[in-house]
């Protein structure tokens, strides 16, 4: 166990070691046990939070003010577009004055090529830890609490097993990168057997796909790029099927909606899990289109560990807020 985490940013899983993601795995399922137990634990007692939006949520917003509730601290909610960061504040100045206000700042920015940019500017000008709750190319959170879902059913010895990455149709909107890419690098990093299943036209930035061929390697385990929806299913013990925007592609939604309609039968369905394996769990991390990129009958079937998934937000974000901001 890491010891001296205190200060650090958390942007990207791929910063941090694989000692130091054991450490957090290991403080949420304490923080989770006590949570259960009704145990106190204010370990972050006088602390503040800045939470900076740029984008909208539901999960985000509400596990982190749980969690440093729960924690015996405060989250401050900030909007950017009500507040004078829409008429000039900088990266520098937000990074100076609120990391001088608070013991931590957290920042959801998902704008295309500006997100992660933005972050790292703050967190290069701030004196306290600076989280990121997404961004155009990472959701580091996210999948901290993908992979605690994940050992809570298959254990911590998680080689061998099969993780499908894959694309799905979806009607709403064009979603940011930052969760397939994410998912690639940490789940590479366990021995699995990775595969990320994608349209041509979806791919992934190509220096992600660098790292996570790296991690196999380093980890002893596999990872692939398939283009056939039903083939990355097949034998799977998790499937992670989610819809993404075609970046890479093109940089205008409504060409990548085109595009994405040529795939509109890549939907997770009772068909689609029964290629995967008798065992195998369905995630998302929400929200899903039901009806279009997974059916109702999977996400509230027994496959499905959503919920378990998005309670898990709050575990793992509060491990990293008591290690880094105490």
């Amino acid at each position: 166990m890491q010891t001296d985490l205190r200060g650090r940013d958390m942007i990207t899983t791929q910063e941090w070691t694989d000692d130091e993601i054991w450490t957090v795995l290991d403080i949420a399922f304490e923080l989770k046990r006590k949570r259960a137990l009704g145990e106190p634990h204010a370990v972050l007692r006088d602390k503040v939070l800045t939470m900076l939006f740029f984008y909208s949520s539901t999960r985000t917003r509400a596990s982190f003010e749980a969690g440093m509730a729960q924690l015996g601290g405060h989250a401050m909610f900030i909007e950017s577009r009500t507040t004078q960061i829409a008429h000039g504040d900088t990266a520098k100045e937000i990074g100076e004055i609120l990391g001088r206000y608070s013991d931590g700042i957290a920042i959801r920015n998902v704008d295309w090529e500006q997100g992660n940019r933005y972050i790292r500017e703050v967190a290069e000008a701030s004196r306290v830890p600076v989280l990121n709750m997404q961004c155009d190319f990472y959701h580091p959170f996210q999948v901290l609490a993908d992979l605690l879902t994940i050992i809570e059913n298959f254990g911590r010895n998680l080689r061998g097993k099969t993780i499908n990455i894959s694309w799905a149709y979806t009607s709403s909107y064009q979603k940011p990168l930052s969760v397939p890419q994410s998912l690639v690098l940490l789940m590479t990093r366990f021995g699995m057997n990775v595969r990320l299943t994608r349209p041509p036209e979806y791919q992934l930035m190509p220096e992600i796909i660098e790292q996570a061929t790296e991690n196999a390697h380093k980890s002893r385990g596999s990872f692939e790029v398939l283009d056939d929806f039903d083939d990355g299913f097949t034998g799977a013990d998790i499937v992670y099927p989610k819809s993404w925007g075609a970046s890479l592609t093109t940089t205008d939604d409504a060409e990548s909606a085109a595009i994405g309609q040529k795939y509109a039968n890549w939907i997770c369905d009772e068909q689609r899990m029964g290629l995967a394996a008798k065992h195998a769990i369905y995630m998302h991390c929400l929200p899903a289109d039901r009806g279009i990129e997974v059916a109702d009958a999977v996400i509230d079937g027994s496959h499905s560990r959503v919920y378990d998934e998005a309670e898990n937000r709050m575990h793992a974000q509060k491990a990293v807020m008591a290690l880094t901001m105490r």
